[in-house]
């Protein structure tokens, strides 16, 4: 349990829905970090974007999330937090009926049982390079 911030729930909260986020968070302490868009790519990148650069990222979407969540906890031990710090998430996710799937099950994996709020947006294309599904951004509050 995170001391620095409380989950918000309605009364009408049942586990059989297995929500995959909380409906709000309210924070008691800490510093808040916002965490641009990461992907699959590299979180350094040529711009303009130079597509080879991006030509080692898996076509799947199960294994760029894994390459997506890594990208974003490097970021957030970087300053100074954990997966638990997290409190929004927003998914930009192309073509959410066939990837979605496959992305709710590797960052459930990476959640465990914490749950942020959270947001998913379906996309025509990222803007980093057409091959990339999927493109997270983030708001923690690490602990003071």
């Amino acid at each position: 349990m995170n001391n620095h911030y409380e989950r918000i729930h309605l009364e009408e909260n049942d586990p059989k829905w297995n929500m995959p986020y909380t409906p709000a968070i309210k924070v008691h302490s800490g510093k808040t970090v916002y965490i641009s868009g990461v992907t699959a790519a590299p979180v350094y990148h040529s711009h303009p974007h130079i597509p080879t650069e991006f030509d080692q990222i898996p076509d799947d979407p199960g294994q760029q999330t894994e390459m997506t969540m890594e990208n974003l906890l490097r970021v957030l031990k970087a300053a100074g937090g954990q997966i638990t710090d997290i409190v929004r998430v927003t998914r930009f996710m192309v073509d959410q009926e066939k990837n979605q799937d496959a992305i709710n099950r590797v960052m459930g994996r990476y959640f465990g049982d914490h749950r942020p709020t959270s947001t998913s947006v379906e996309i025509v294309r990222l803007a980093t390079d057409p091959r990339l599904v999927l493109e997270i951004e983030a708001i923690a509050v690490v602990p003071e």
